[in-house]
């Protein structure tokens, strides 16, 4: 497609919003049947709070559909446009998902989005962000701490590989990940967030 850089740049945000912003958490615990999953636990739409519903598949499922439409809207703007388009679709799924426009802008925290991107974009370092969630999650059994640690792991880490454009870009979504998991790190903090295996 023959566009100019900026061009293509918009075009790949705006693809990337469109599959970040499809809510795969509330799809497919509707079509189960369960009640709405904004009226559980924490009212978010993402795999930790599927998984509060009791349904380990559908939590599964949750996790596996918002990790791959941050993969797939990566690579489709790389194929159409190249790596930097690539980039900015990667920042329009991740937006999409913790913004998504139809569910008036409420949408989940973007952990597996943010790896879904990162395995789009340079998959050794998506290995990294799990070992690292694995480690701290089964030491701590927090997922939000897992989640926080992970991602404060890949930006310096991107940098010191080099990966400038891709630091920069990971430091971005980090720090809005850190924003807004605030209300899991002020309940971790004072003692009251929930480990994972408990429903509450």
């Amino acid at each position: 497609m023959d566009l100019s850089p900026a061009a293509a740049k918009i075009l790949a945000l705006a693809i990337g919003y469109l599959f970040g912003s499809i809510p795969f958490g509330l799809l497919i615990t509707r079509r189960a049947g369960t009640a709405d999953l904004r009226s559980i636990g924490s009212g978010n739409i993402g795999a930790t709070n599927v998984l509060r519903t009791g349904r380990k598949g559908l939590a599964a499922a949750t996790l596996i559909g918002d990790m791959l439409k941050g993969t797939f809207a990566v690579l489709l703007a790389r194929y159409l446009f190249g790596d930097d388009a690539a980039i900015a679709a990667g920042l329009g799924a991740f937006l999409g998902h913790i913004l998504p426009l139809w569910l008036k802008f409420k949408g989940g925290k973007g952990v597996a989005t943010y790896i879904g991107v990162l395995l789009g974009l340079w998959w050794p370092a998506a290995l990294i962000f799990c070992a690292v969630w694995l480690a701290i999650a089964a030491i701590t059994r927090y997922s939000s701490l897992a989640a926080l640690i992970a991602s404060a792991v890949i930006p310096p880490l991107l940098l010191w590989l080099q990966h400038l454009p891709l630091a920069a870009l990971f430091a971005v979504l980090s720090a809005i990940l850190w924003f807004k998991h605030r209300a899991n790190i002020r309940r971790l903090m004072d003692g009251s967030e929930g480990k994972i295996g408990n429903k509450a």
